[in-house]
């Protein structure tokens, strides 16, 4: 297969820094893609110029017009780290491809802070919600951080701050490697908080002040890391829930009757890439006052893109893309919406129902009878004063049913 289309990454100093045989595919191309900026670099009067306009599809769908041509896209840096590149091998076979690359954001405030690269994470902020540093902003931890204009460096400088990380360590580099080149150091709570450049790249060293507010990835968060109204998978039981539906990269969770979205909110912080992205979760929640609080759950704890229906099941479950996993928190008062979600489930995806009542368990034990797995019955208690003294007291005890369609 001819390697038609060809991808350009230019650096802070331009074409001047580019090799001679990238200066060349820039100079024969017959059609150049790219922004504003780059196409007037570009000294190629003959070609035809096509920049960039959102959504992508319609320059997606030019560019496959144009293989027969001579095809350029320039693009910032390295296409292949949040750029371009990265888009576009969604859209053609990487064998139609060539890919040159100039030095990354992420290459060069590494080296300037010495900082091993594999020991960083590398994020970008560009079109992206803030919040989705909240999954990351934990003691000790090195983020590397594209922003998205000038602005970004003192809405982060915010965030840590209100999470209680204001000794963090910041770092901004604008207009890396050209000649314009400028770096800023001070601590998030000391920070000169007035614009950059637009170009800027963000380094932060995360250091935890006495009254910091992080958690960690694993399943089971605090109960008050999230807003709720009491209607809610307890900690413990949450723990044992999320390990039965064993969350895995690129499936996509159905959580029925989600509450406060505990469990579709910590199913995607087990498993999100650092976009935000690489699962997906679906929280169906018919009371309007619980979806503004799995909103504002899904907001402080990273997880800004989980997706939301504000509906009950039964009139939810048409709409959405069939699931790899499911769980059942609310609304299991018969097994009609059990076998509706068995028909729905893809081949080796997990079901998990929790129920406290005697009428669910019956539900359970019917399904359990149809289709196999597992049943457990979960008992916590909890020491609580008893007069002067300290005894237990017991929760309701849960009934789960777990099963996988193979």
């Amino acid at each position: 297969m001819t390697a038609w289309l060809n991808i350009v990454g230019i650096g802070a100093g331009g074409l001047d820094d580019l090799t001679p045989s990238a200066r060349t595919l820039i100079e024969t191309a017959e059609l150049l893609v790219g922004g504003e900026r780059h196409l007037a670099m570009a000294a190629n009067d003959r070609a035809r110029k096509l920049a960039w306009a959102f959504p992508l599809d319609g320059i997606v769908a030019e560019i496959r017009a144009a293989q027969d041509q001579r095809v350029v896209v320039l693009a910032t840096g390295d296409p292949m780290s949040f750029g371009i590149g990265a888009t576009l091998t969604r859209h053609f076979d990487p064998a139609e491809m060539t890919i040159l690359p100039a030095p990354g954001a992420f290459s060069l405030a590494a080296a300037r802070l010495g900082w091993p690269l594999h020991g960083c994470t590398c994020l970008t902020l560009h079109g992206r919600p803030l919040e989705l540093l909240h999954h990351h902003v934990l003691p000790n931890a090195r983020l590397l951080i594209l922003s998205h204009d000038g602005t970004t460096p003192a809405q982060v400088v915010g965030l840590l701050r209100d999470a209680g990380f204001e000794q963090s360590r910041l770092h901004v580099f604008e207009n890396m490697g050209s000649a314009s080149e400028s770096s800023r150091t001070g601590s998030s709570g000391t920070w000169d908080t007035s614009p950059v450049d637009d170009l800027n790249t963000i380094a932060v060293e995360c250091i935890a002040g006495p009254q910091a507010r992080y958690h960690p990835r694993v399943a089971g968060l605090p109960d008050d890391a999230f807003v709720h109204d009491g209607q809610m998978t307890k900690r413990i039981i949450r723990a044992a829930t999320l390990s039965a539906l064993s969350p895995l990269p690129g499936q996509h969770l159905w959580d029925l009757g989600a509450g406060c979205g505990s469990i579709a909110i910590e199913w995607l912080r087990a498993v999100q890439d650092v976009q935000g992205k690489g699962a997906r979760a679906t929280a169906v929640e018919k009371d309007s006052e619980r979806c503004a609080m799995i909103a504002q759950n899904a907001s402080r704890l990273g997880t800004p893109f989980l997706e939301m229906v504000a509906a009950e099941i039964e009139r939810a479950l048409p709409g959405l893309d069939d699931p790899d996993a499911v769980f059942i928190g609310g609304g299991l008062s018969t097994g009609v919406l059990v076998d509706t979600v068995w028909k729905r489930l893809r081949n080796g995806g997990r079901l998990v129902a929790n129920v406290v009542t005697l009428e669910g368990e019956r539900v359970l034990l019917d399904a359990h009878a149809r289709y196999g797995g597992d049943m457990a019955r979960i008992a916590v208690s909890h020491a609580d004063p008893v007069g002067g003294l300290t005894g237990w007291r017991p929760a309701m005890p849960v009934t789960q049913w777990s099963v996988v369609k193979s």
